[in-house]
């Protein structure tokens, strides 16, 4: 009993892999790269896309910027310019 599978060939799981459901387009062609395992796309087409939020992300750094602290900084701008707002009134009543 004689195996079609080249254990020399590294590249045989690659080529045997099923290929990616993506289409271009403007071709309509196909993708013909190989879908990632549990996925019906490749790597490039979206499998596995997409990154955790926060520390759990590898590029997260601190977290000076994220929604809250903005949303904060927001209502803190708005706050001042009531405040300049009020003590320009004040200023020029008098």
């Amino acid at each position: 009993m004689k195996s079609t599978v080249n254990p020399m060939r590294p590249a045989q799981r690659l080529a045997d892999a099923p290929r990616c459901k993506a289409t271009a387009k403007t071709t309509r062609c196909r993708c013909k790269g190989p879908a990632v395992k549990g996925w019906s796309v490749c790597r490039m087409h979206g499998a596995r896309g997409g990154a955790p939020f926060g520390p759990a992300n590898g590029r997260w750094r601190h977290g000076n910027r994220t929604g809250e602290v903005e949303a904060m900084r927001r209502e803190l701008c708005e706050l001042m310019a009531d405040a300049r707002l009020t003590a320009k009134r004040s200023t020029s009543v008098g």
